[in-house]
């Protein structure tokens, strides 16, 4: 099974998510040790955030590409941060969503199926306030899993040993921002023939858009 590659023209939107899958964690760890400060809004609302396009996970020249992901809000997660904590004069507001789905996947390889496998229910996310602002989803150690099946059975593990902060672009908009990856993270893959063992590295792209859960008219924003 494979993983996107930098410049390949058949990289798009995932989520790891989540995204990779879209993990907004209000609550993680700082982005740099001097970093602008952060304001996300509105405090306390609750987000999702729903690919458009099409998710993309290559290794090696296998591509996987998935038509549905998305993160929604339940469980105390994929909240704003209720005042003041919504806003940090040092740096990044963080915190914790749901884990995103990846969901009606395929490869570009003939009579090969693929899955993709999320692993922890919960995943966190720091947004910064810059020119872009960024997001940056910390993927759990093992968190995503990709097997094909068919002609070709591999197993891909992004992030395998260690957890792995992912960044994508974050562009306010009204009534959805949007949240775009185009970035990579270590993968180790196993099993025999047409697998791409000898990758350690899987792009990823994807592009979400985030919407305020409670109320659409007032979208979320970084500043």
């Amino acid at each position: 099974m494979s993983v996107p590659q930098p410049r390949s023209r058949n990289r798009s939107c995932l989520a790891v998510a989540g995204a990779g899958a879209l993990v907004l964690a209000w609550g993680g760890p700082a982005l740099a040790a001097q970093a602008n400060p952060t304001t996300v809004e509105p405090a306390g609302a609750a987000f999702s955030a729903s690919m458009t396009g099409t998710a993309t996970l290559s290794a090696g020249s296998t591509i996987v590409t998935c038509e549905v992901s998305a993160t929604m809000p339940g469980g105390g997660h994929n909240l704003v941060p209720d005042a003041p904590d919504n806003h940090n004069p040092d740096g990044p507001v963080s915190g914790t969503i749901q884990a995103p789905n990846f969901d009606d996947c395929d490869t570009n390889m003939a009579f090969v199926g693929a899955d993709v496998t999320v692993n922890d229910a919960v995943w966190e996310m720091s947004m910064q306030a810059g020119s872009p602002s960024t997001g940056t989803m910390m993927v759990p150690a093992g968190g995503i899993v990709v097997t094909t099946s068919g002609l070709a059975s591999c197993t891909a593990t992004v992030s395998p040993e260690a957890e792995a902060a992912i960044s994508g672009t974050w562009t306010n908009g009204d009534p959805a921002s949007t949240l775009a990856f185009d970035t990579s993270a270590p993968v180790v893959v196993e099993g025999g023939f047409g697998c791409p063992t000898n990758a350690t590295e899987s792009d990823f792209t994807a592009t979400y858009e985030v919407t305020n859960a409670d109320n659409p008219s007032a979208p979320i924003t970084v500043s």
